[in-house]
């Protein structure tokens, strides 16, 4: 792999260096979301402090507003591989999922069909169920096969058709880990002139996003899940967003970036954006191999480059619990499969609740979560809705190290019977 400084990384994290009672916090808790970079904060309180206005006044902290915004949305789109009047700020993804559900189901008729994924994150299965519900418009599945956590692929051509207008899946799980095919997804949908989204809140941290290579028209990401601040990050394919009417109030501005902006914007949290994406450029700068000077080429390396750091993690925890028999994986298992997943890991322990599992690991001061994560249909699926699952996910600032210490823990539990 490339050249790689842990001490380096984890020193651009501020909430890294925190102890209580001296005893160090071991982060693994990423997939709900990461710790904040120190470029994120630096530039959140830029906002909230150098430039706290509104924007489009004419004097200078108001001017200021406006033009980190500009820069902001420019970066944003660097981040996706699109254009800037192509990308909206939300509070969430649900929020802006809800948002652009509304707009959508307007087309939709009595007897027509939208296509849902049951490995998704209920963002992007609940709000489309309660628009179909309001529109009469019947809900298929693509289903997950439970022995290999992969989509049912083959199951595409008979669940998309002519009365298809929606087809939504995600880029990767957070309950499983899989990094699907979604390439092939859209394009399933799109043959029939279905809109086509996808949710990145997972992928979006681990590799690069390209939406035009996905052809996606939607695309959804969390900023609080690649070290930013707590925002939602939608991509919307400019000749849809021109055909979509917007809920807005009348002197709202009628052109993007702020043309389906759900109100006033949060410019701290944008800004903080930027910040991440800085964070996520000076990953490349330092470890990657940059193709060029552009913010996407630096992004993009740094993503690579952590991508790799990553894999090495997810390798070294595999081979780990393969040595554990009492814990049980629910996703790919195979250390020569890692490519296949990002590092969210969800288990059960013979003879233990998961809460009580996490509760240990929180007696030690290692972050981990139970439950389901609101991937409601995947969860029943396996038959964990009321159980749940330990979840264990790194990001490119978890060590080796806290890597071997969290499989120490997994074996004293198991030893403890």
């Amino acid at each position: 792999m490339t050249y790689w400084n842990d001490a380096e990384v984890r020193a651009a994290f501020p909430a890294l260096a925190l102890q209580d009672d001296g005893q160090p916090r071991l982060y693994a808790d990423a997939p709900g979301g990461t710790q904040v970079a120190g470029r994120a904060l630096d530039r959140t309180r830029q906002a909230m402090v150098e430039q706290c206005a509104n924007e489009a006044g004419v004097f200078l902290t108001s001017q200021r507003t406006s033009q980190w915004m500009t820069t902001a949305h420019q970066a944003a789109a660097a981040f996706l591989g699109c254009d800037a009047d192509e990308v909206v700020f939300g509070l969430n993804t649900t929020s802006l999922l809800f948002h652009f559900s509304h707009m959508l189901a307007r087309d939709w008729q009595a007897g027509d069909e939208i296509v849902l994924s049951r490995m998704d994150h209920d963002a992007n299965v609940g709000p489309w169920i309660l628009a179909a519900a309001e529109r009469d418009v019947t809900v298929r599945w693509l289903d997950v096969d439970p022995q290999t956590f992969q989509y049912r692929y083959d199951a595409l051509g008979a669940l998309i058709g002519p009365r298809t207008r929606l087809v939504a899946c995600n880029h990767a799980s957070n309950f499983l880990g899989t990094i699907n095919d979604v390439r092939r997804i859209v394009a399933a949908g799109r043959a029939v002139g279905a809109v086509t989204v996808v949710d990145a809140v997972q992928s979006a941290p681990h590799f690069p996003i390209d939406v035009r290579a996905i052809d996606c028209d939607i695309l959804v990401s969390s900023p609080y899940k690649y070290f930013g601040p707590h925002a939602g990050l939608l991509y919307v394919r400019r000749e849809l967003e021109k055909r979509l009417k917007p809920l807005k109030i009348r002197p709202s501005p009628d052109e993007m970036p702020y043309r389906h902006a759900p109100g006033t914007p949060s410019f701290e949290a944008q800004l903080g954006t930027y910040g991440a994406f800085e964070h996520l450029a000076w990953l490349g700068d330092r470890f990657g191999k940059p193709t060029g000077n552009s913010l996407r080429a630096r992004m993009v390396a740094g993503l690579e480059a952590a991508a790799a750091h990553e894999a090495e993690l997810a390798v070294r925890f595999l081979q780990g619990l393969a040595r554990i028999p009492q814990v049980r994986l629910y996703g790919i298992a195979d250390p020569a499969q890692v490519q296949g997943r990002v590092p969210t890991f969800s288990m059960t322990i013979a003879g233990h609740s998961a809460a009580d599992v996490a509760r240990t690991f929180a007696v030690r001061n290692i972050y981990v979560w139970d439950g389901t994560f609101y991937a409601w249909e995947v969860s029943g699926l396996l038959g964990l809705r009321e159980s749940g699952v330990v979840r264990i996910g790194f990001a490119h600032y978890n060590t080796v190290a806290e890597v071997e210490a969290i499989l120490d823990v997994l074996r004293g539990i198991v030893a403890a019977g």
